[in-house]
């Protein structure tokens, strides 16, 4: 090889490397360095102290303390078809990338031909008809190119973006089912206490039906007291079909998510869902940056738009094509080997757009604009990241306190309730005045088991917008 055969080489090579993509700067985050303050805020426990593991960096075994429930997440993981399309996804995009990155190396083919031809006589050179044949064995590589202006690498920076996007995509994926079994769980077990609670209060109902259709019996209570208690009787038993439904429902809706029969001996036989998950500090907004997989999955898009970019400004430069074939060449099948069979062509071609009608100029523009619109993407992306989990943070910061709130009133209903009982039996108070009392704590309870079925799935809920983690430690579905 001489001198200048080489040099040119180098020069292609170095060329090669290279591409007309602008270097990528990630726009800054449109949101406030810290979390919002103000009286629904706990301010004690949301960034944390320092050295202290924040929530999102906690793996979802340690987060989730019933054994119940990691035995459904793990179940969910390796069953739930949603999560099963999302790996799909995640290997489609990569074994497109695989495709793209391709085009980066020359393809060569083996291919082996014969040839029998006749020529009639006016086409001959001799004027006499002649039957030919030609046998042919040779390595070919096709149209290849020369991407000295990053074309090529450009396309597959894009297409290993996307592959990157949809591998966040997958884990966003897994955490909002981690999130959905654990919530649908807690439903689960909150609807079940709710069932239990109608049934109790419809045995009180019974009895107290009881009490007045003796004293009826003998005169001394009215037949309105008695329609009334006959009603709070049926309403209850209206409920308690309800709940039945509910919680049946509920566990339609768990088996689904987790994608297999679920055994009922497993679950929790406690109804204490406050113990059922951790809590740990949220740590600072520049985290989320870090953790939420569809902030990343924004960015991951946003830098295959930008290298589009460089893939439509080197269409307004030269393209370089090689196509050559070496091999040998026969008119016999015996002498396809012999000495002097060997036949080769090299056909290189350059492609130079000189009038496309506007066409490489609207792409680039279209890239330029794609560009910006996955910009207001990205931004839109933590925003709405950072609403999320300010939300969840304003829960945190009110929902012990109105647990509290609802268990004292829960309290002071019962002893309403109590002394109202009392009363009636001493003909002091109708029986209006004891269904009244009787409803409020009924109302009261099920209102407790409600709101702390929203602290906890506000935990779950805060454990879901700050990213998750812990993915190394989710075995089936990593």
């Amino acid at each position: 090889m001489n001198k200048s055969l080489l040099i040119s080489a180098v020069s292609a090579l170095l060329l090669g490397a290279c591409t007309l993509a602008p270097d990528y700067e990630r726009p800054s985050a449109p949101v406030s360095s810290t979390w919002p303050e103000g009286q629904a805020y706990d301010a004690d426990g949301t960034a944390g102290k320092p050295g202290e593991p924040v929530l999102a960096d906690l793996g979802w075994r340690d987060f989730f303390l019933s054994e119940a429930m990691r035995s459904l997440i793990e179940q969910s993981l390796a069953n739930n078809r949603d999560l099963r399309e999302a790996m799909l996804n995640v290997e489609q995009a990569r074994a497109l990338y695989r495709v793209q990155r391709a085009d980066l190396l020359p393809g060569i083919r083996a291919e082996g031909s014969m040839a029998r031809e006749r020529i009639p006589g006016d086409l001959s050179a001799t004027g006499q008809a002649s039957t030919g044949t030609r046998f042919d064995v040779q390595a070919n590589v096709a149209a290849y190119e020369l991407d000295l202006f990053g074309r090529v690498r450009s396309l597959n920076e894009q297409a290993l973006q996307e592959y990157f996007a949809t591998e966040e995509a997958r884990q966003a994926a897994q955490i909002a089912l981690i999130a959905e079994v654990a919530n649908a769980y807690l439903t689960l077990k909150a609807d079940q206490r709710l069932l239990a609670l109608t049934e109790e209060t419809m045995q009180t109902q019974e009895k107290s039906l009881e009490l007045v259709q003796m004293t009826f019996d003998r005169g001394i209570s009215s037949k309105l007291d008695l329609a009334q208690s006959q009603t709070a009787v049926e309403t209850a038993r209206v409920n308690r079909y309800a709940f039945i439904r509910q919680v049946a429902q509920d566990r339609n809706a768990l088996t689904l998510l987790v994608g297999a029969p679920i055994d009922e001996a497993a679950l929790d036989k406690a109804d204490d869902i406050d113990r059922f998950v951790a809590d740990l500090p949220a740590g600072l907004p520049s985290d989320l940056l870090r953790n939420r997989p569809d902030i990343q999955q924004a960015e991951h898009v946003l830098q295959g738009a930008n290298a589009n970019i460089g893939a439509a400004r080197a269409a307004f430069f030269p393209r370089i094509t090689l196509t050559a074939s070496g091999g040998t060449a026969s008119g016999s099948l015996s002498g396809l080997f012999e000495p002097g069979s060997g036949a080769w062509s090299f056909v290189p071609q350059v492609s130079l757009p000189i009038f496309e009608g506007g066409r490489n100029i609207a792409n680039l523009e279209v890239a330029e604009i794609q560009k910006d619109i996955n910009i207001a993407r990205y931004e839109g992306t933590i925003q709405t990241a950072f609403r999320e989990v300010a939300d969840a943070l304003a829960g945190r910061g009110t929902y012990d306190a109105q647990v509290a709130a609802q268990q004292a009133l829960v309290d002071a209903t019962d002893e309403s309730y109590a002394l109202a009982e009392r009363r009636y039996r001493s003909g002091i108070d109708s029986f209006l005045t004891l269904l009244d009392a009787q409803r409020s704590l009924y109302a009261a309870e099920q209102e407790l088991i409600r709101t702390q079925l929203a602290r906890v799935s506000n935990t779950v809920n805060l454990y879901k917008v700050l990213g998750g983690g812990g993915f190394a430690e989710t075995g089936d579905g990593e």
